[in-house]
């Protein structure tokens, strides 16, 4: 907790998902705390999130559709001090999709070094 209270939490790459009728969270890396004594967990371990069972019911119930995933936009604490992850429930990509953002982001990346090269000379 000490790790996560001075924001050393990464949730790029991290995703939740259920585990029998448990939810995980995946590839969240928490730096170790520099205080700490030397025997160190491992920061990217998969951690147990605690759901009320109704939460439980009706995430699995909207991740049974095809192409759902659990996905934590953010990491805070509540007014009583406990840990809190806020999760969503996204829709992956479809393959035109990523083809077209990565031609956007070719189009973009070109025009800054146009850009750059001529006002450069």
């Amino acid at each position: 907790v000490k790790s996560l209270r001075a924001a050393k939490i990464n949730l790029n790459d991290s995703f939740a998902r259920f585990e029998g009728s448990e939810i995980f969270l995946y590839n969240a890396h928490i730096s170790h705390y520099a205080q700490a004594s030397y025997l160190n967990v491992d920061s990217d371990r998969p951690r147990k999130l605690l759901l009320h069972k109704k939460q439980l019911q009706r995430i699995n119930g909207k991740l049974t559709q095809k192409g759902l995933t659990l996905i934590p936009l953010k990491f805070y604490f509540n007014e009583r001090g406990f840990a809190k992850v806020e999760l969503a429930l996204c829709k992956g990509k479809k393959l035109y999709d990523k083809r077209e953002t990565v031609k956007r982001r070719e189009i973009d990346r070109q025009m800054r070094r146009t850009i750059r090269d001529r006002s450069g000379r």
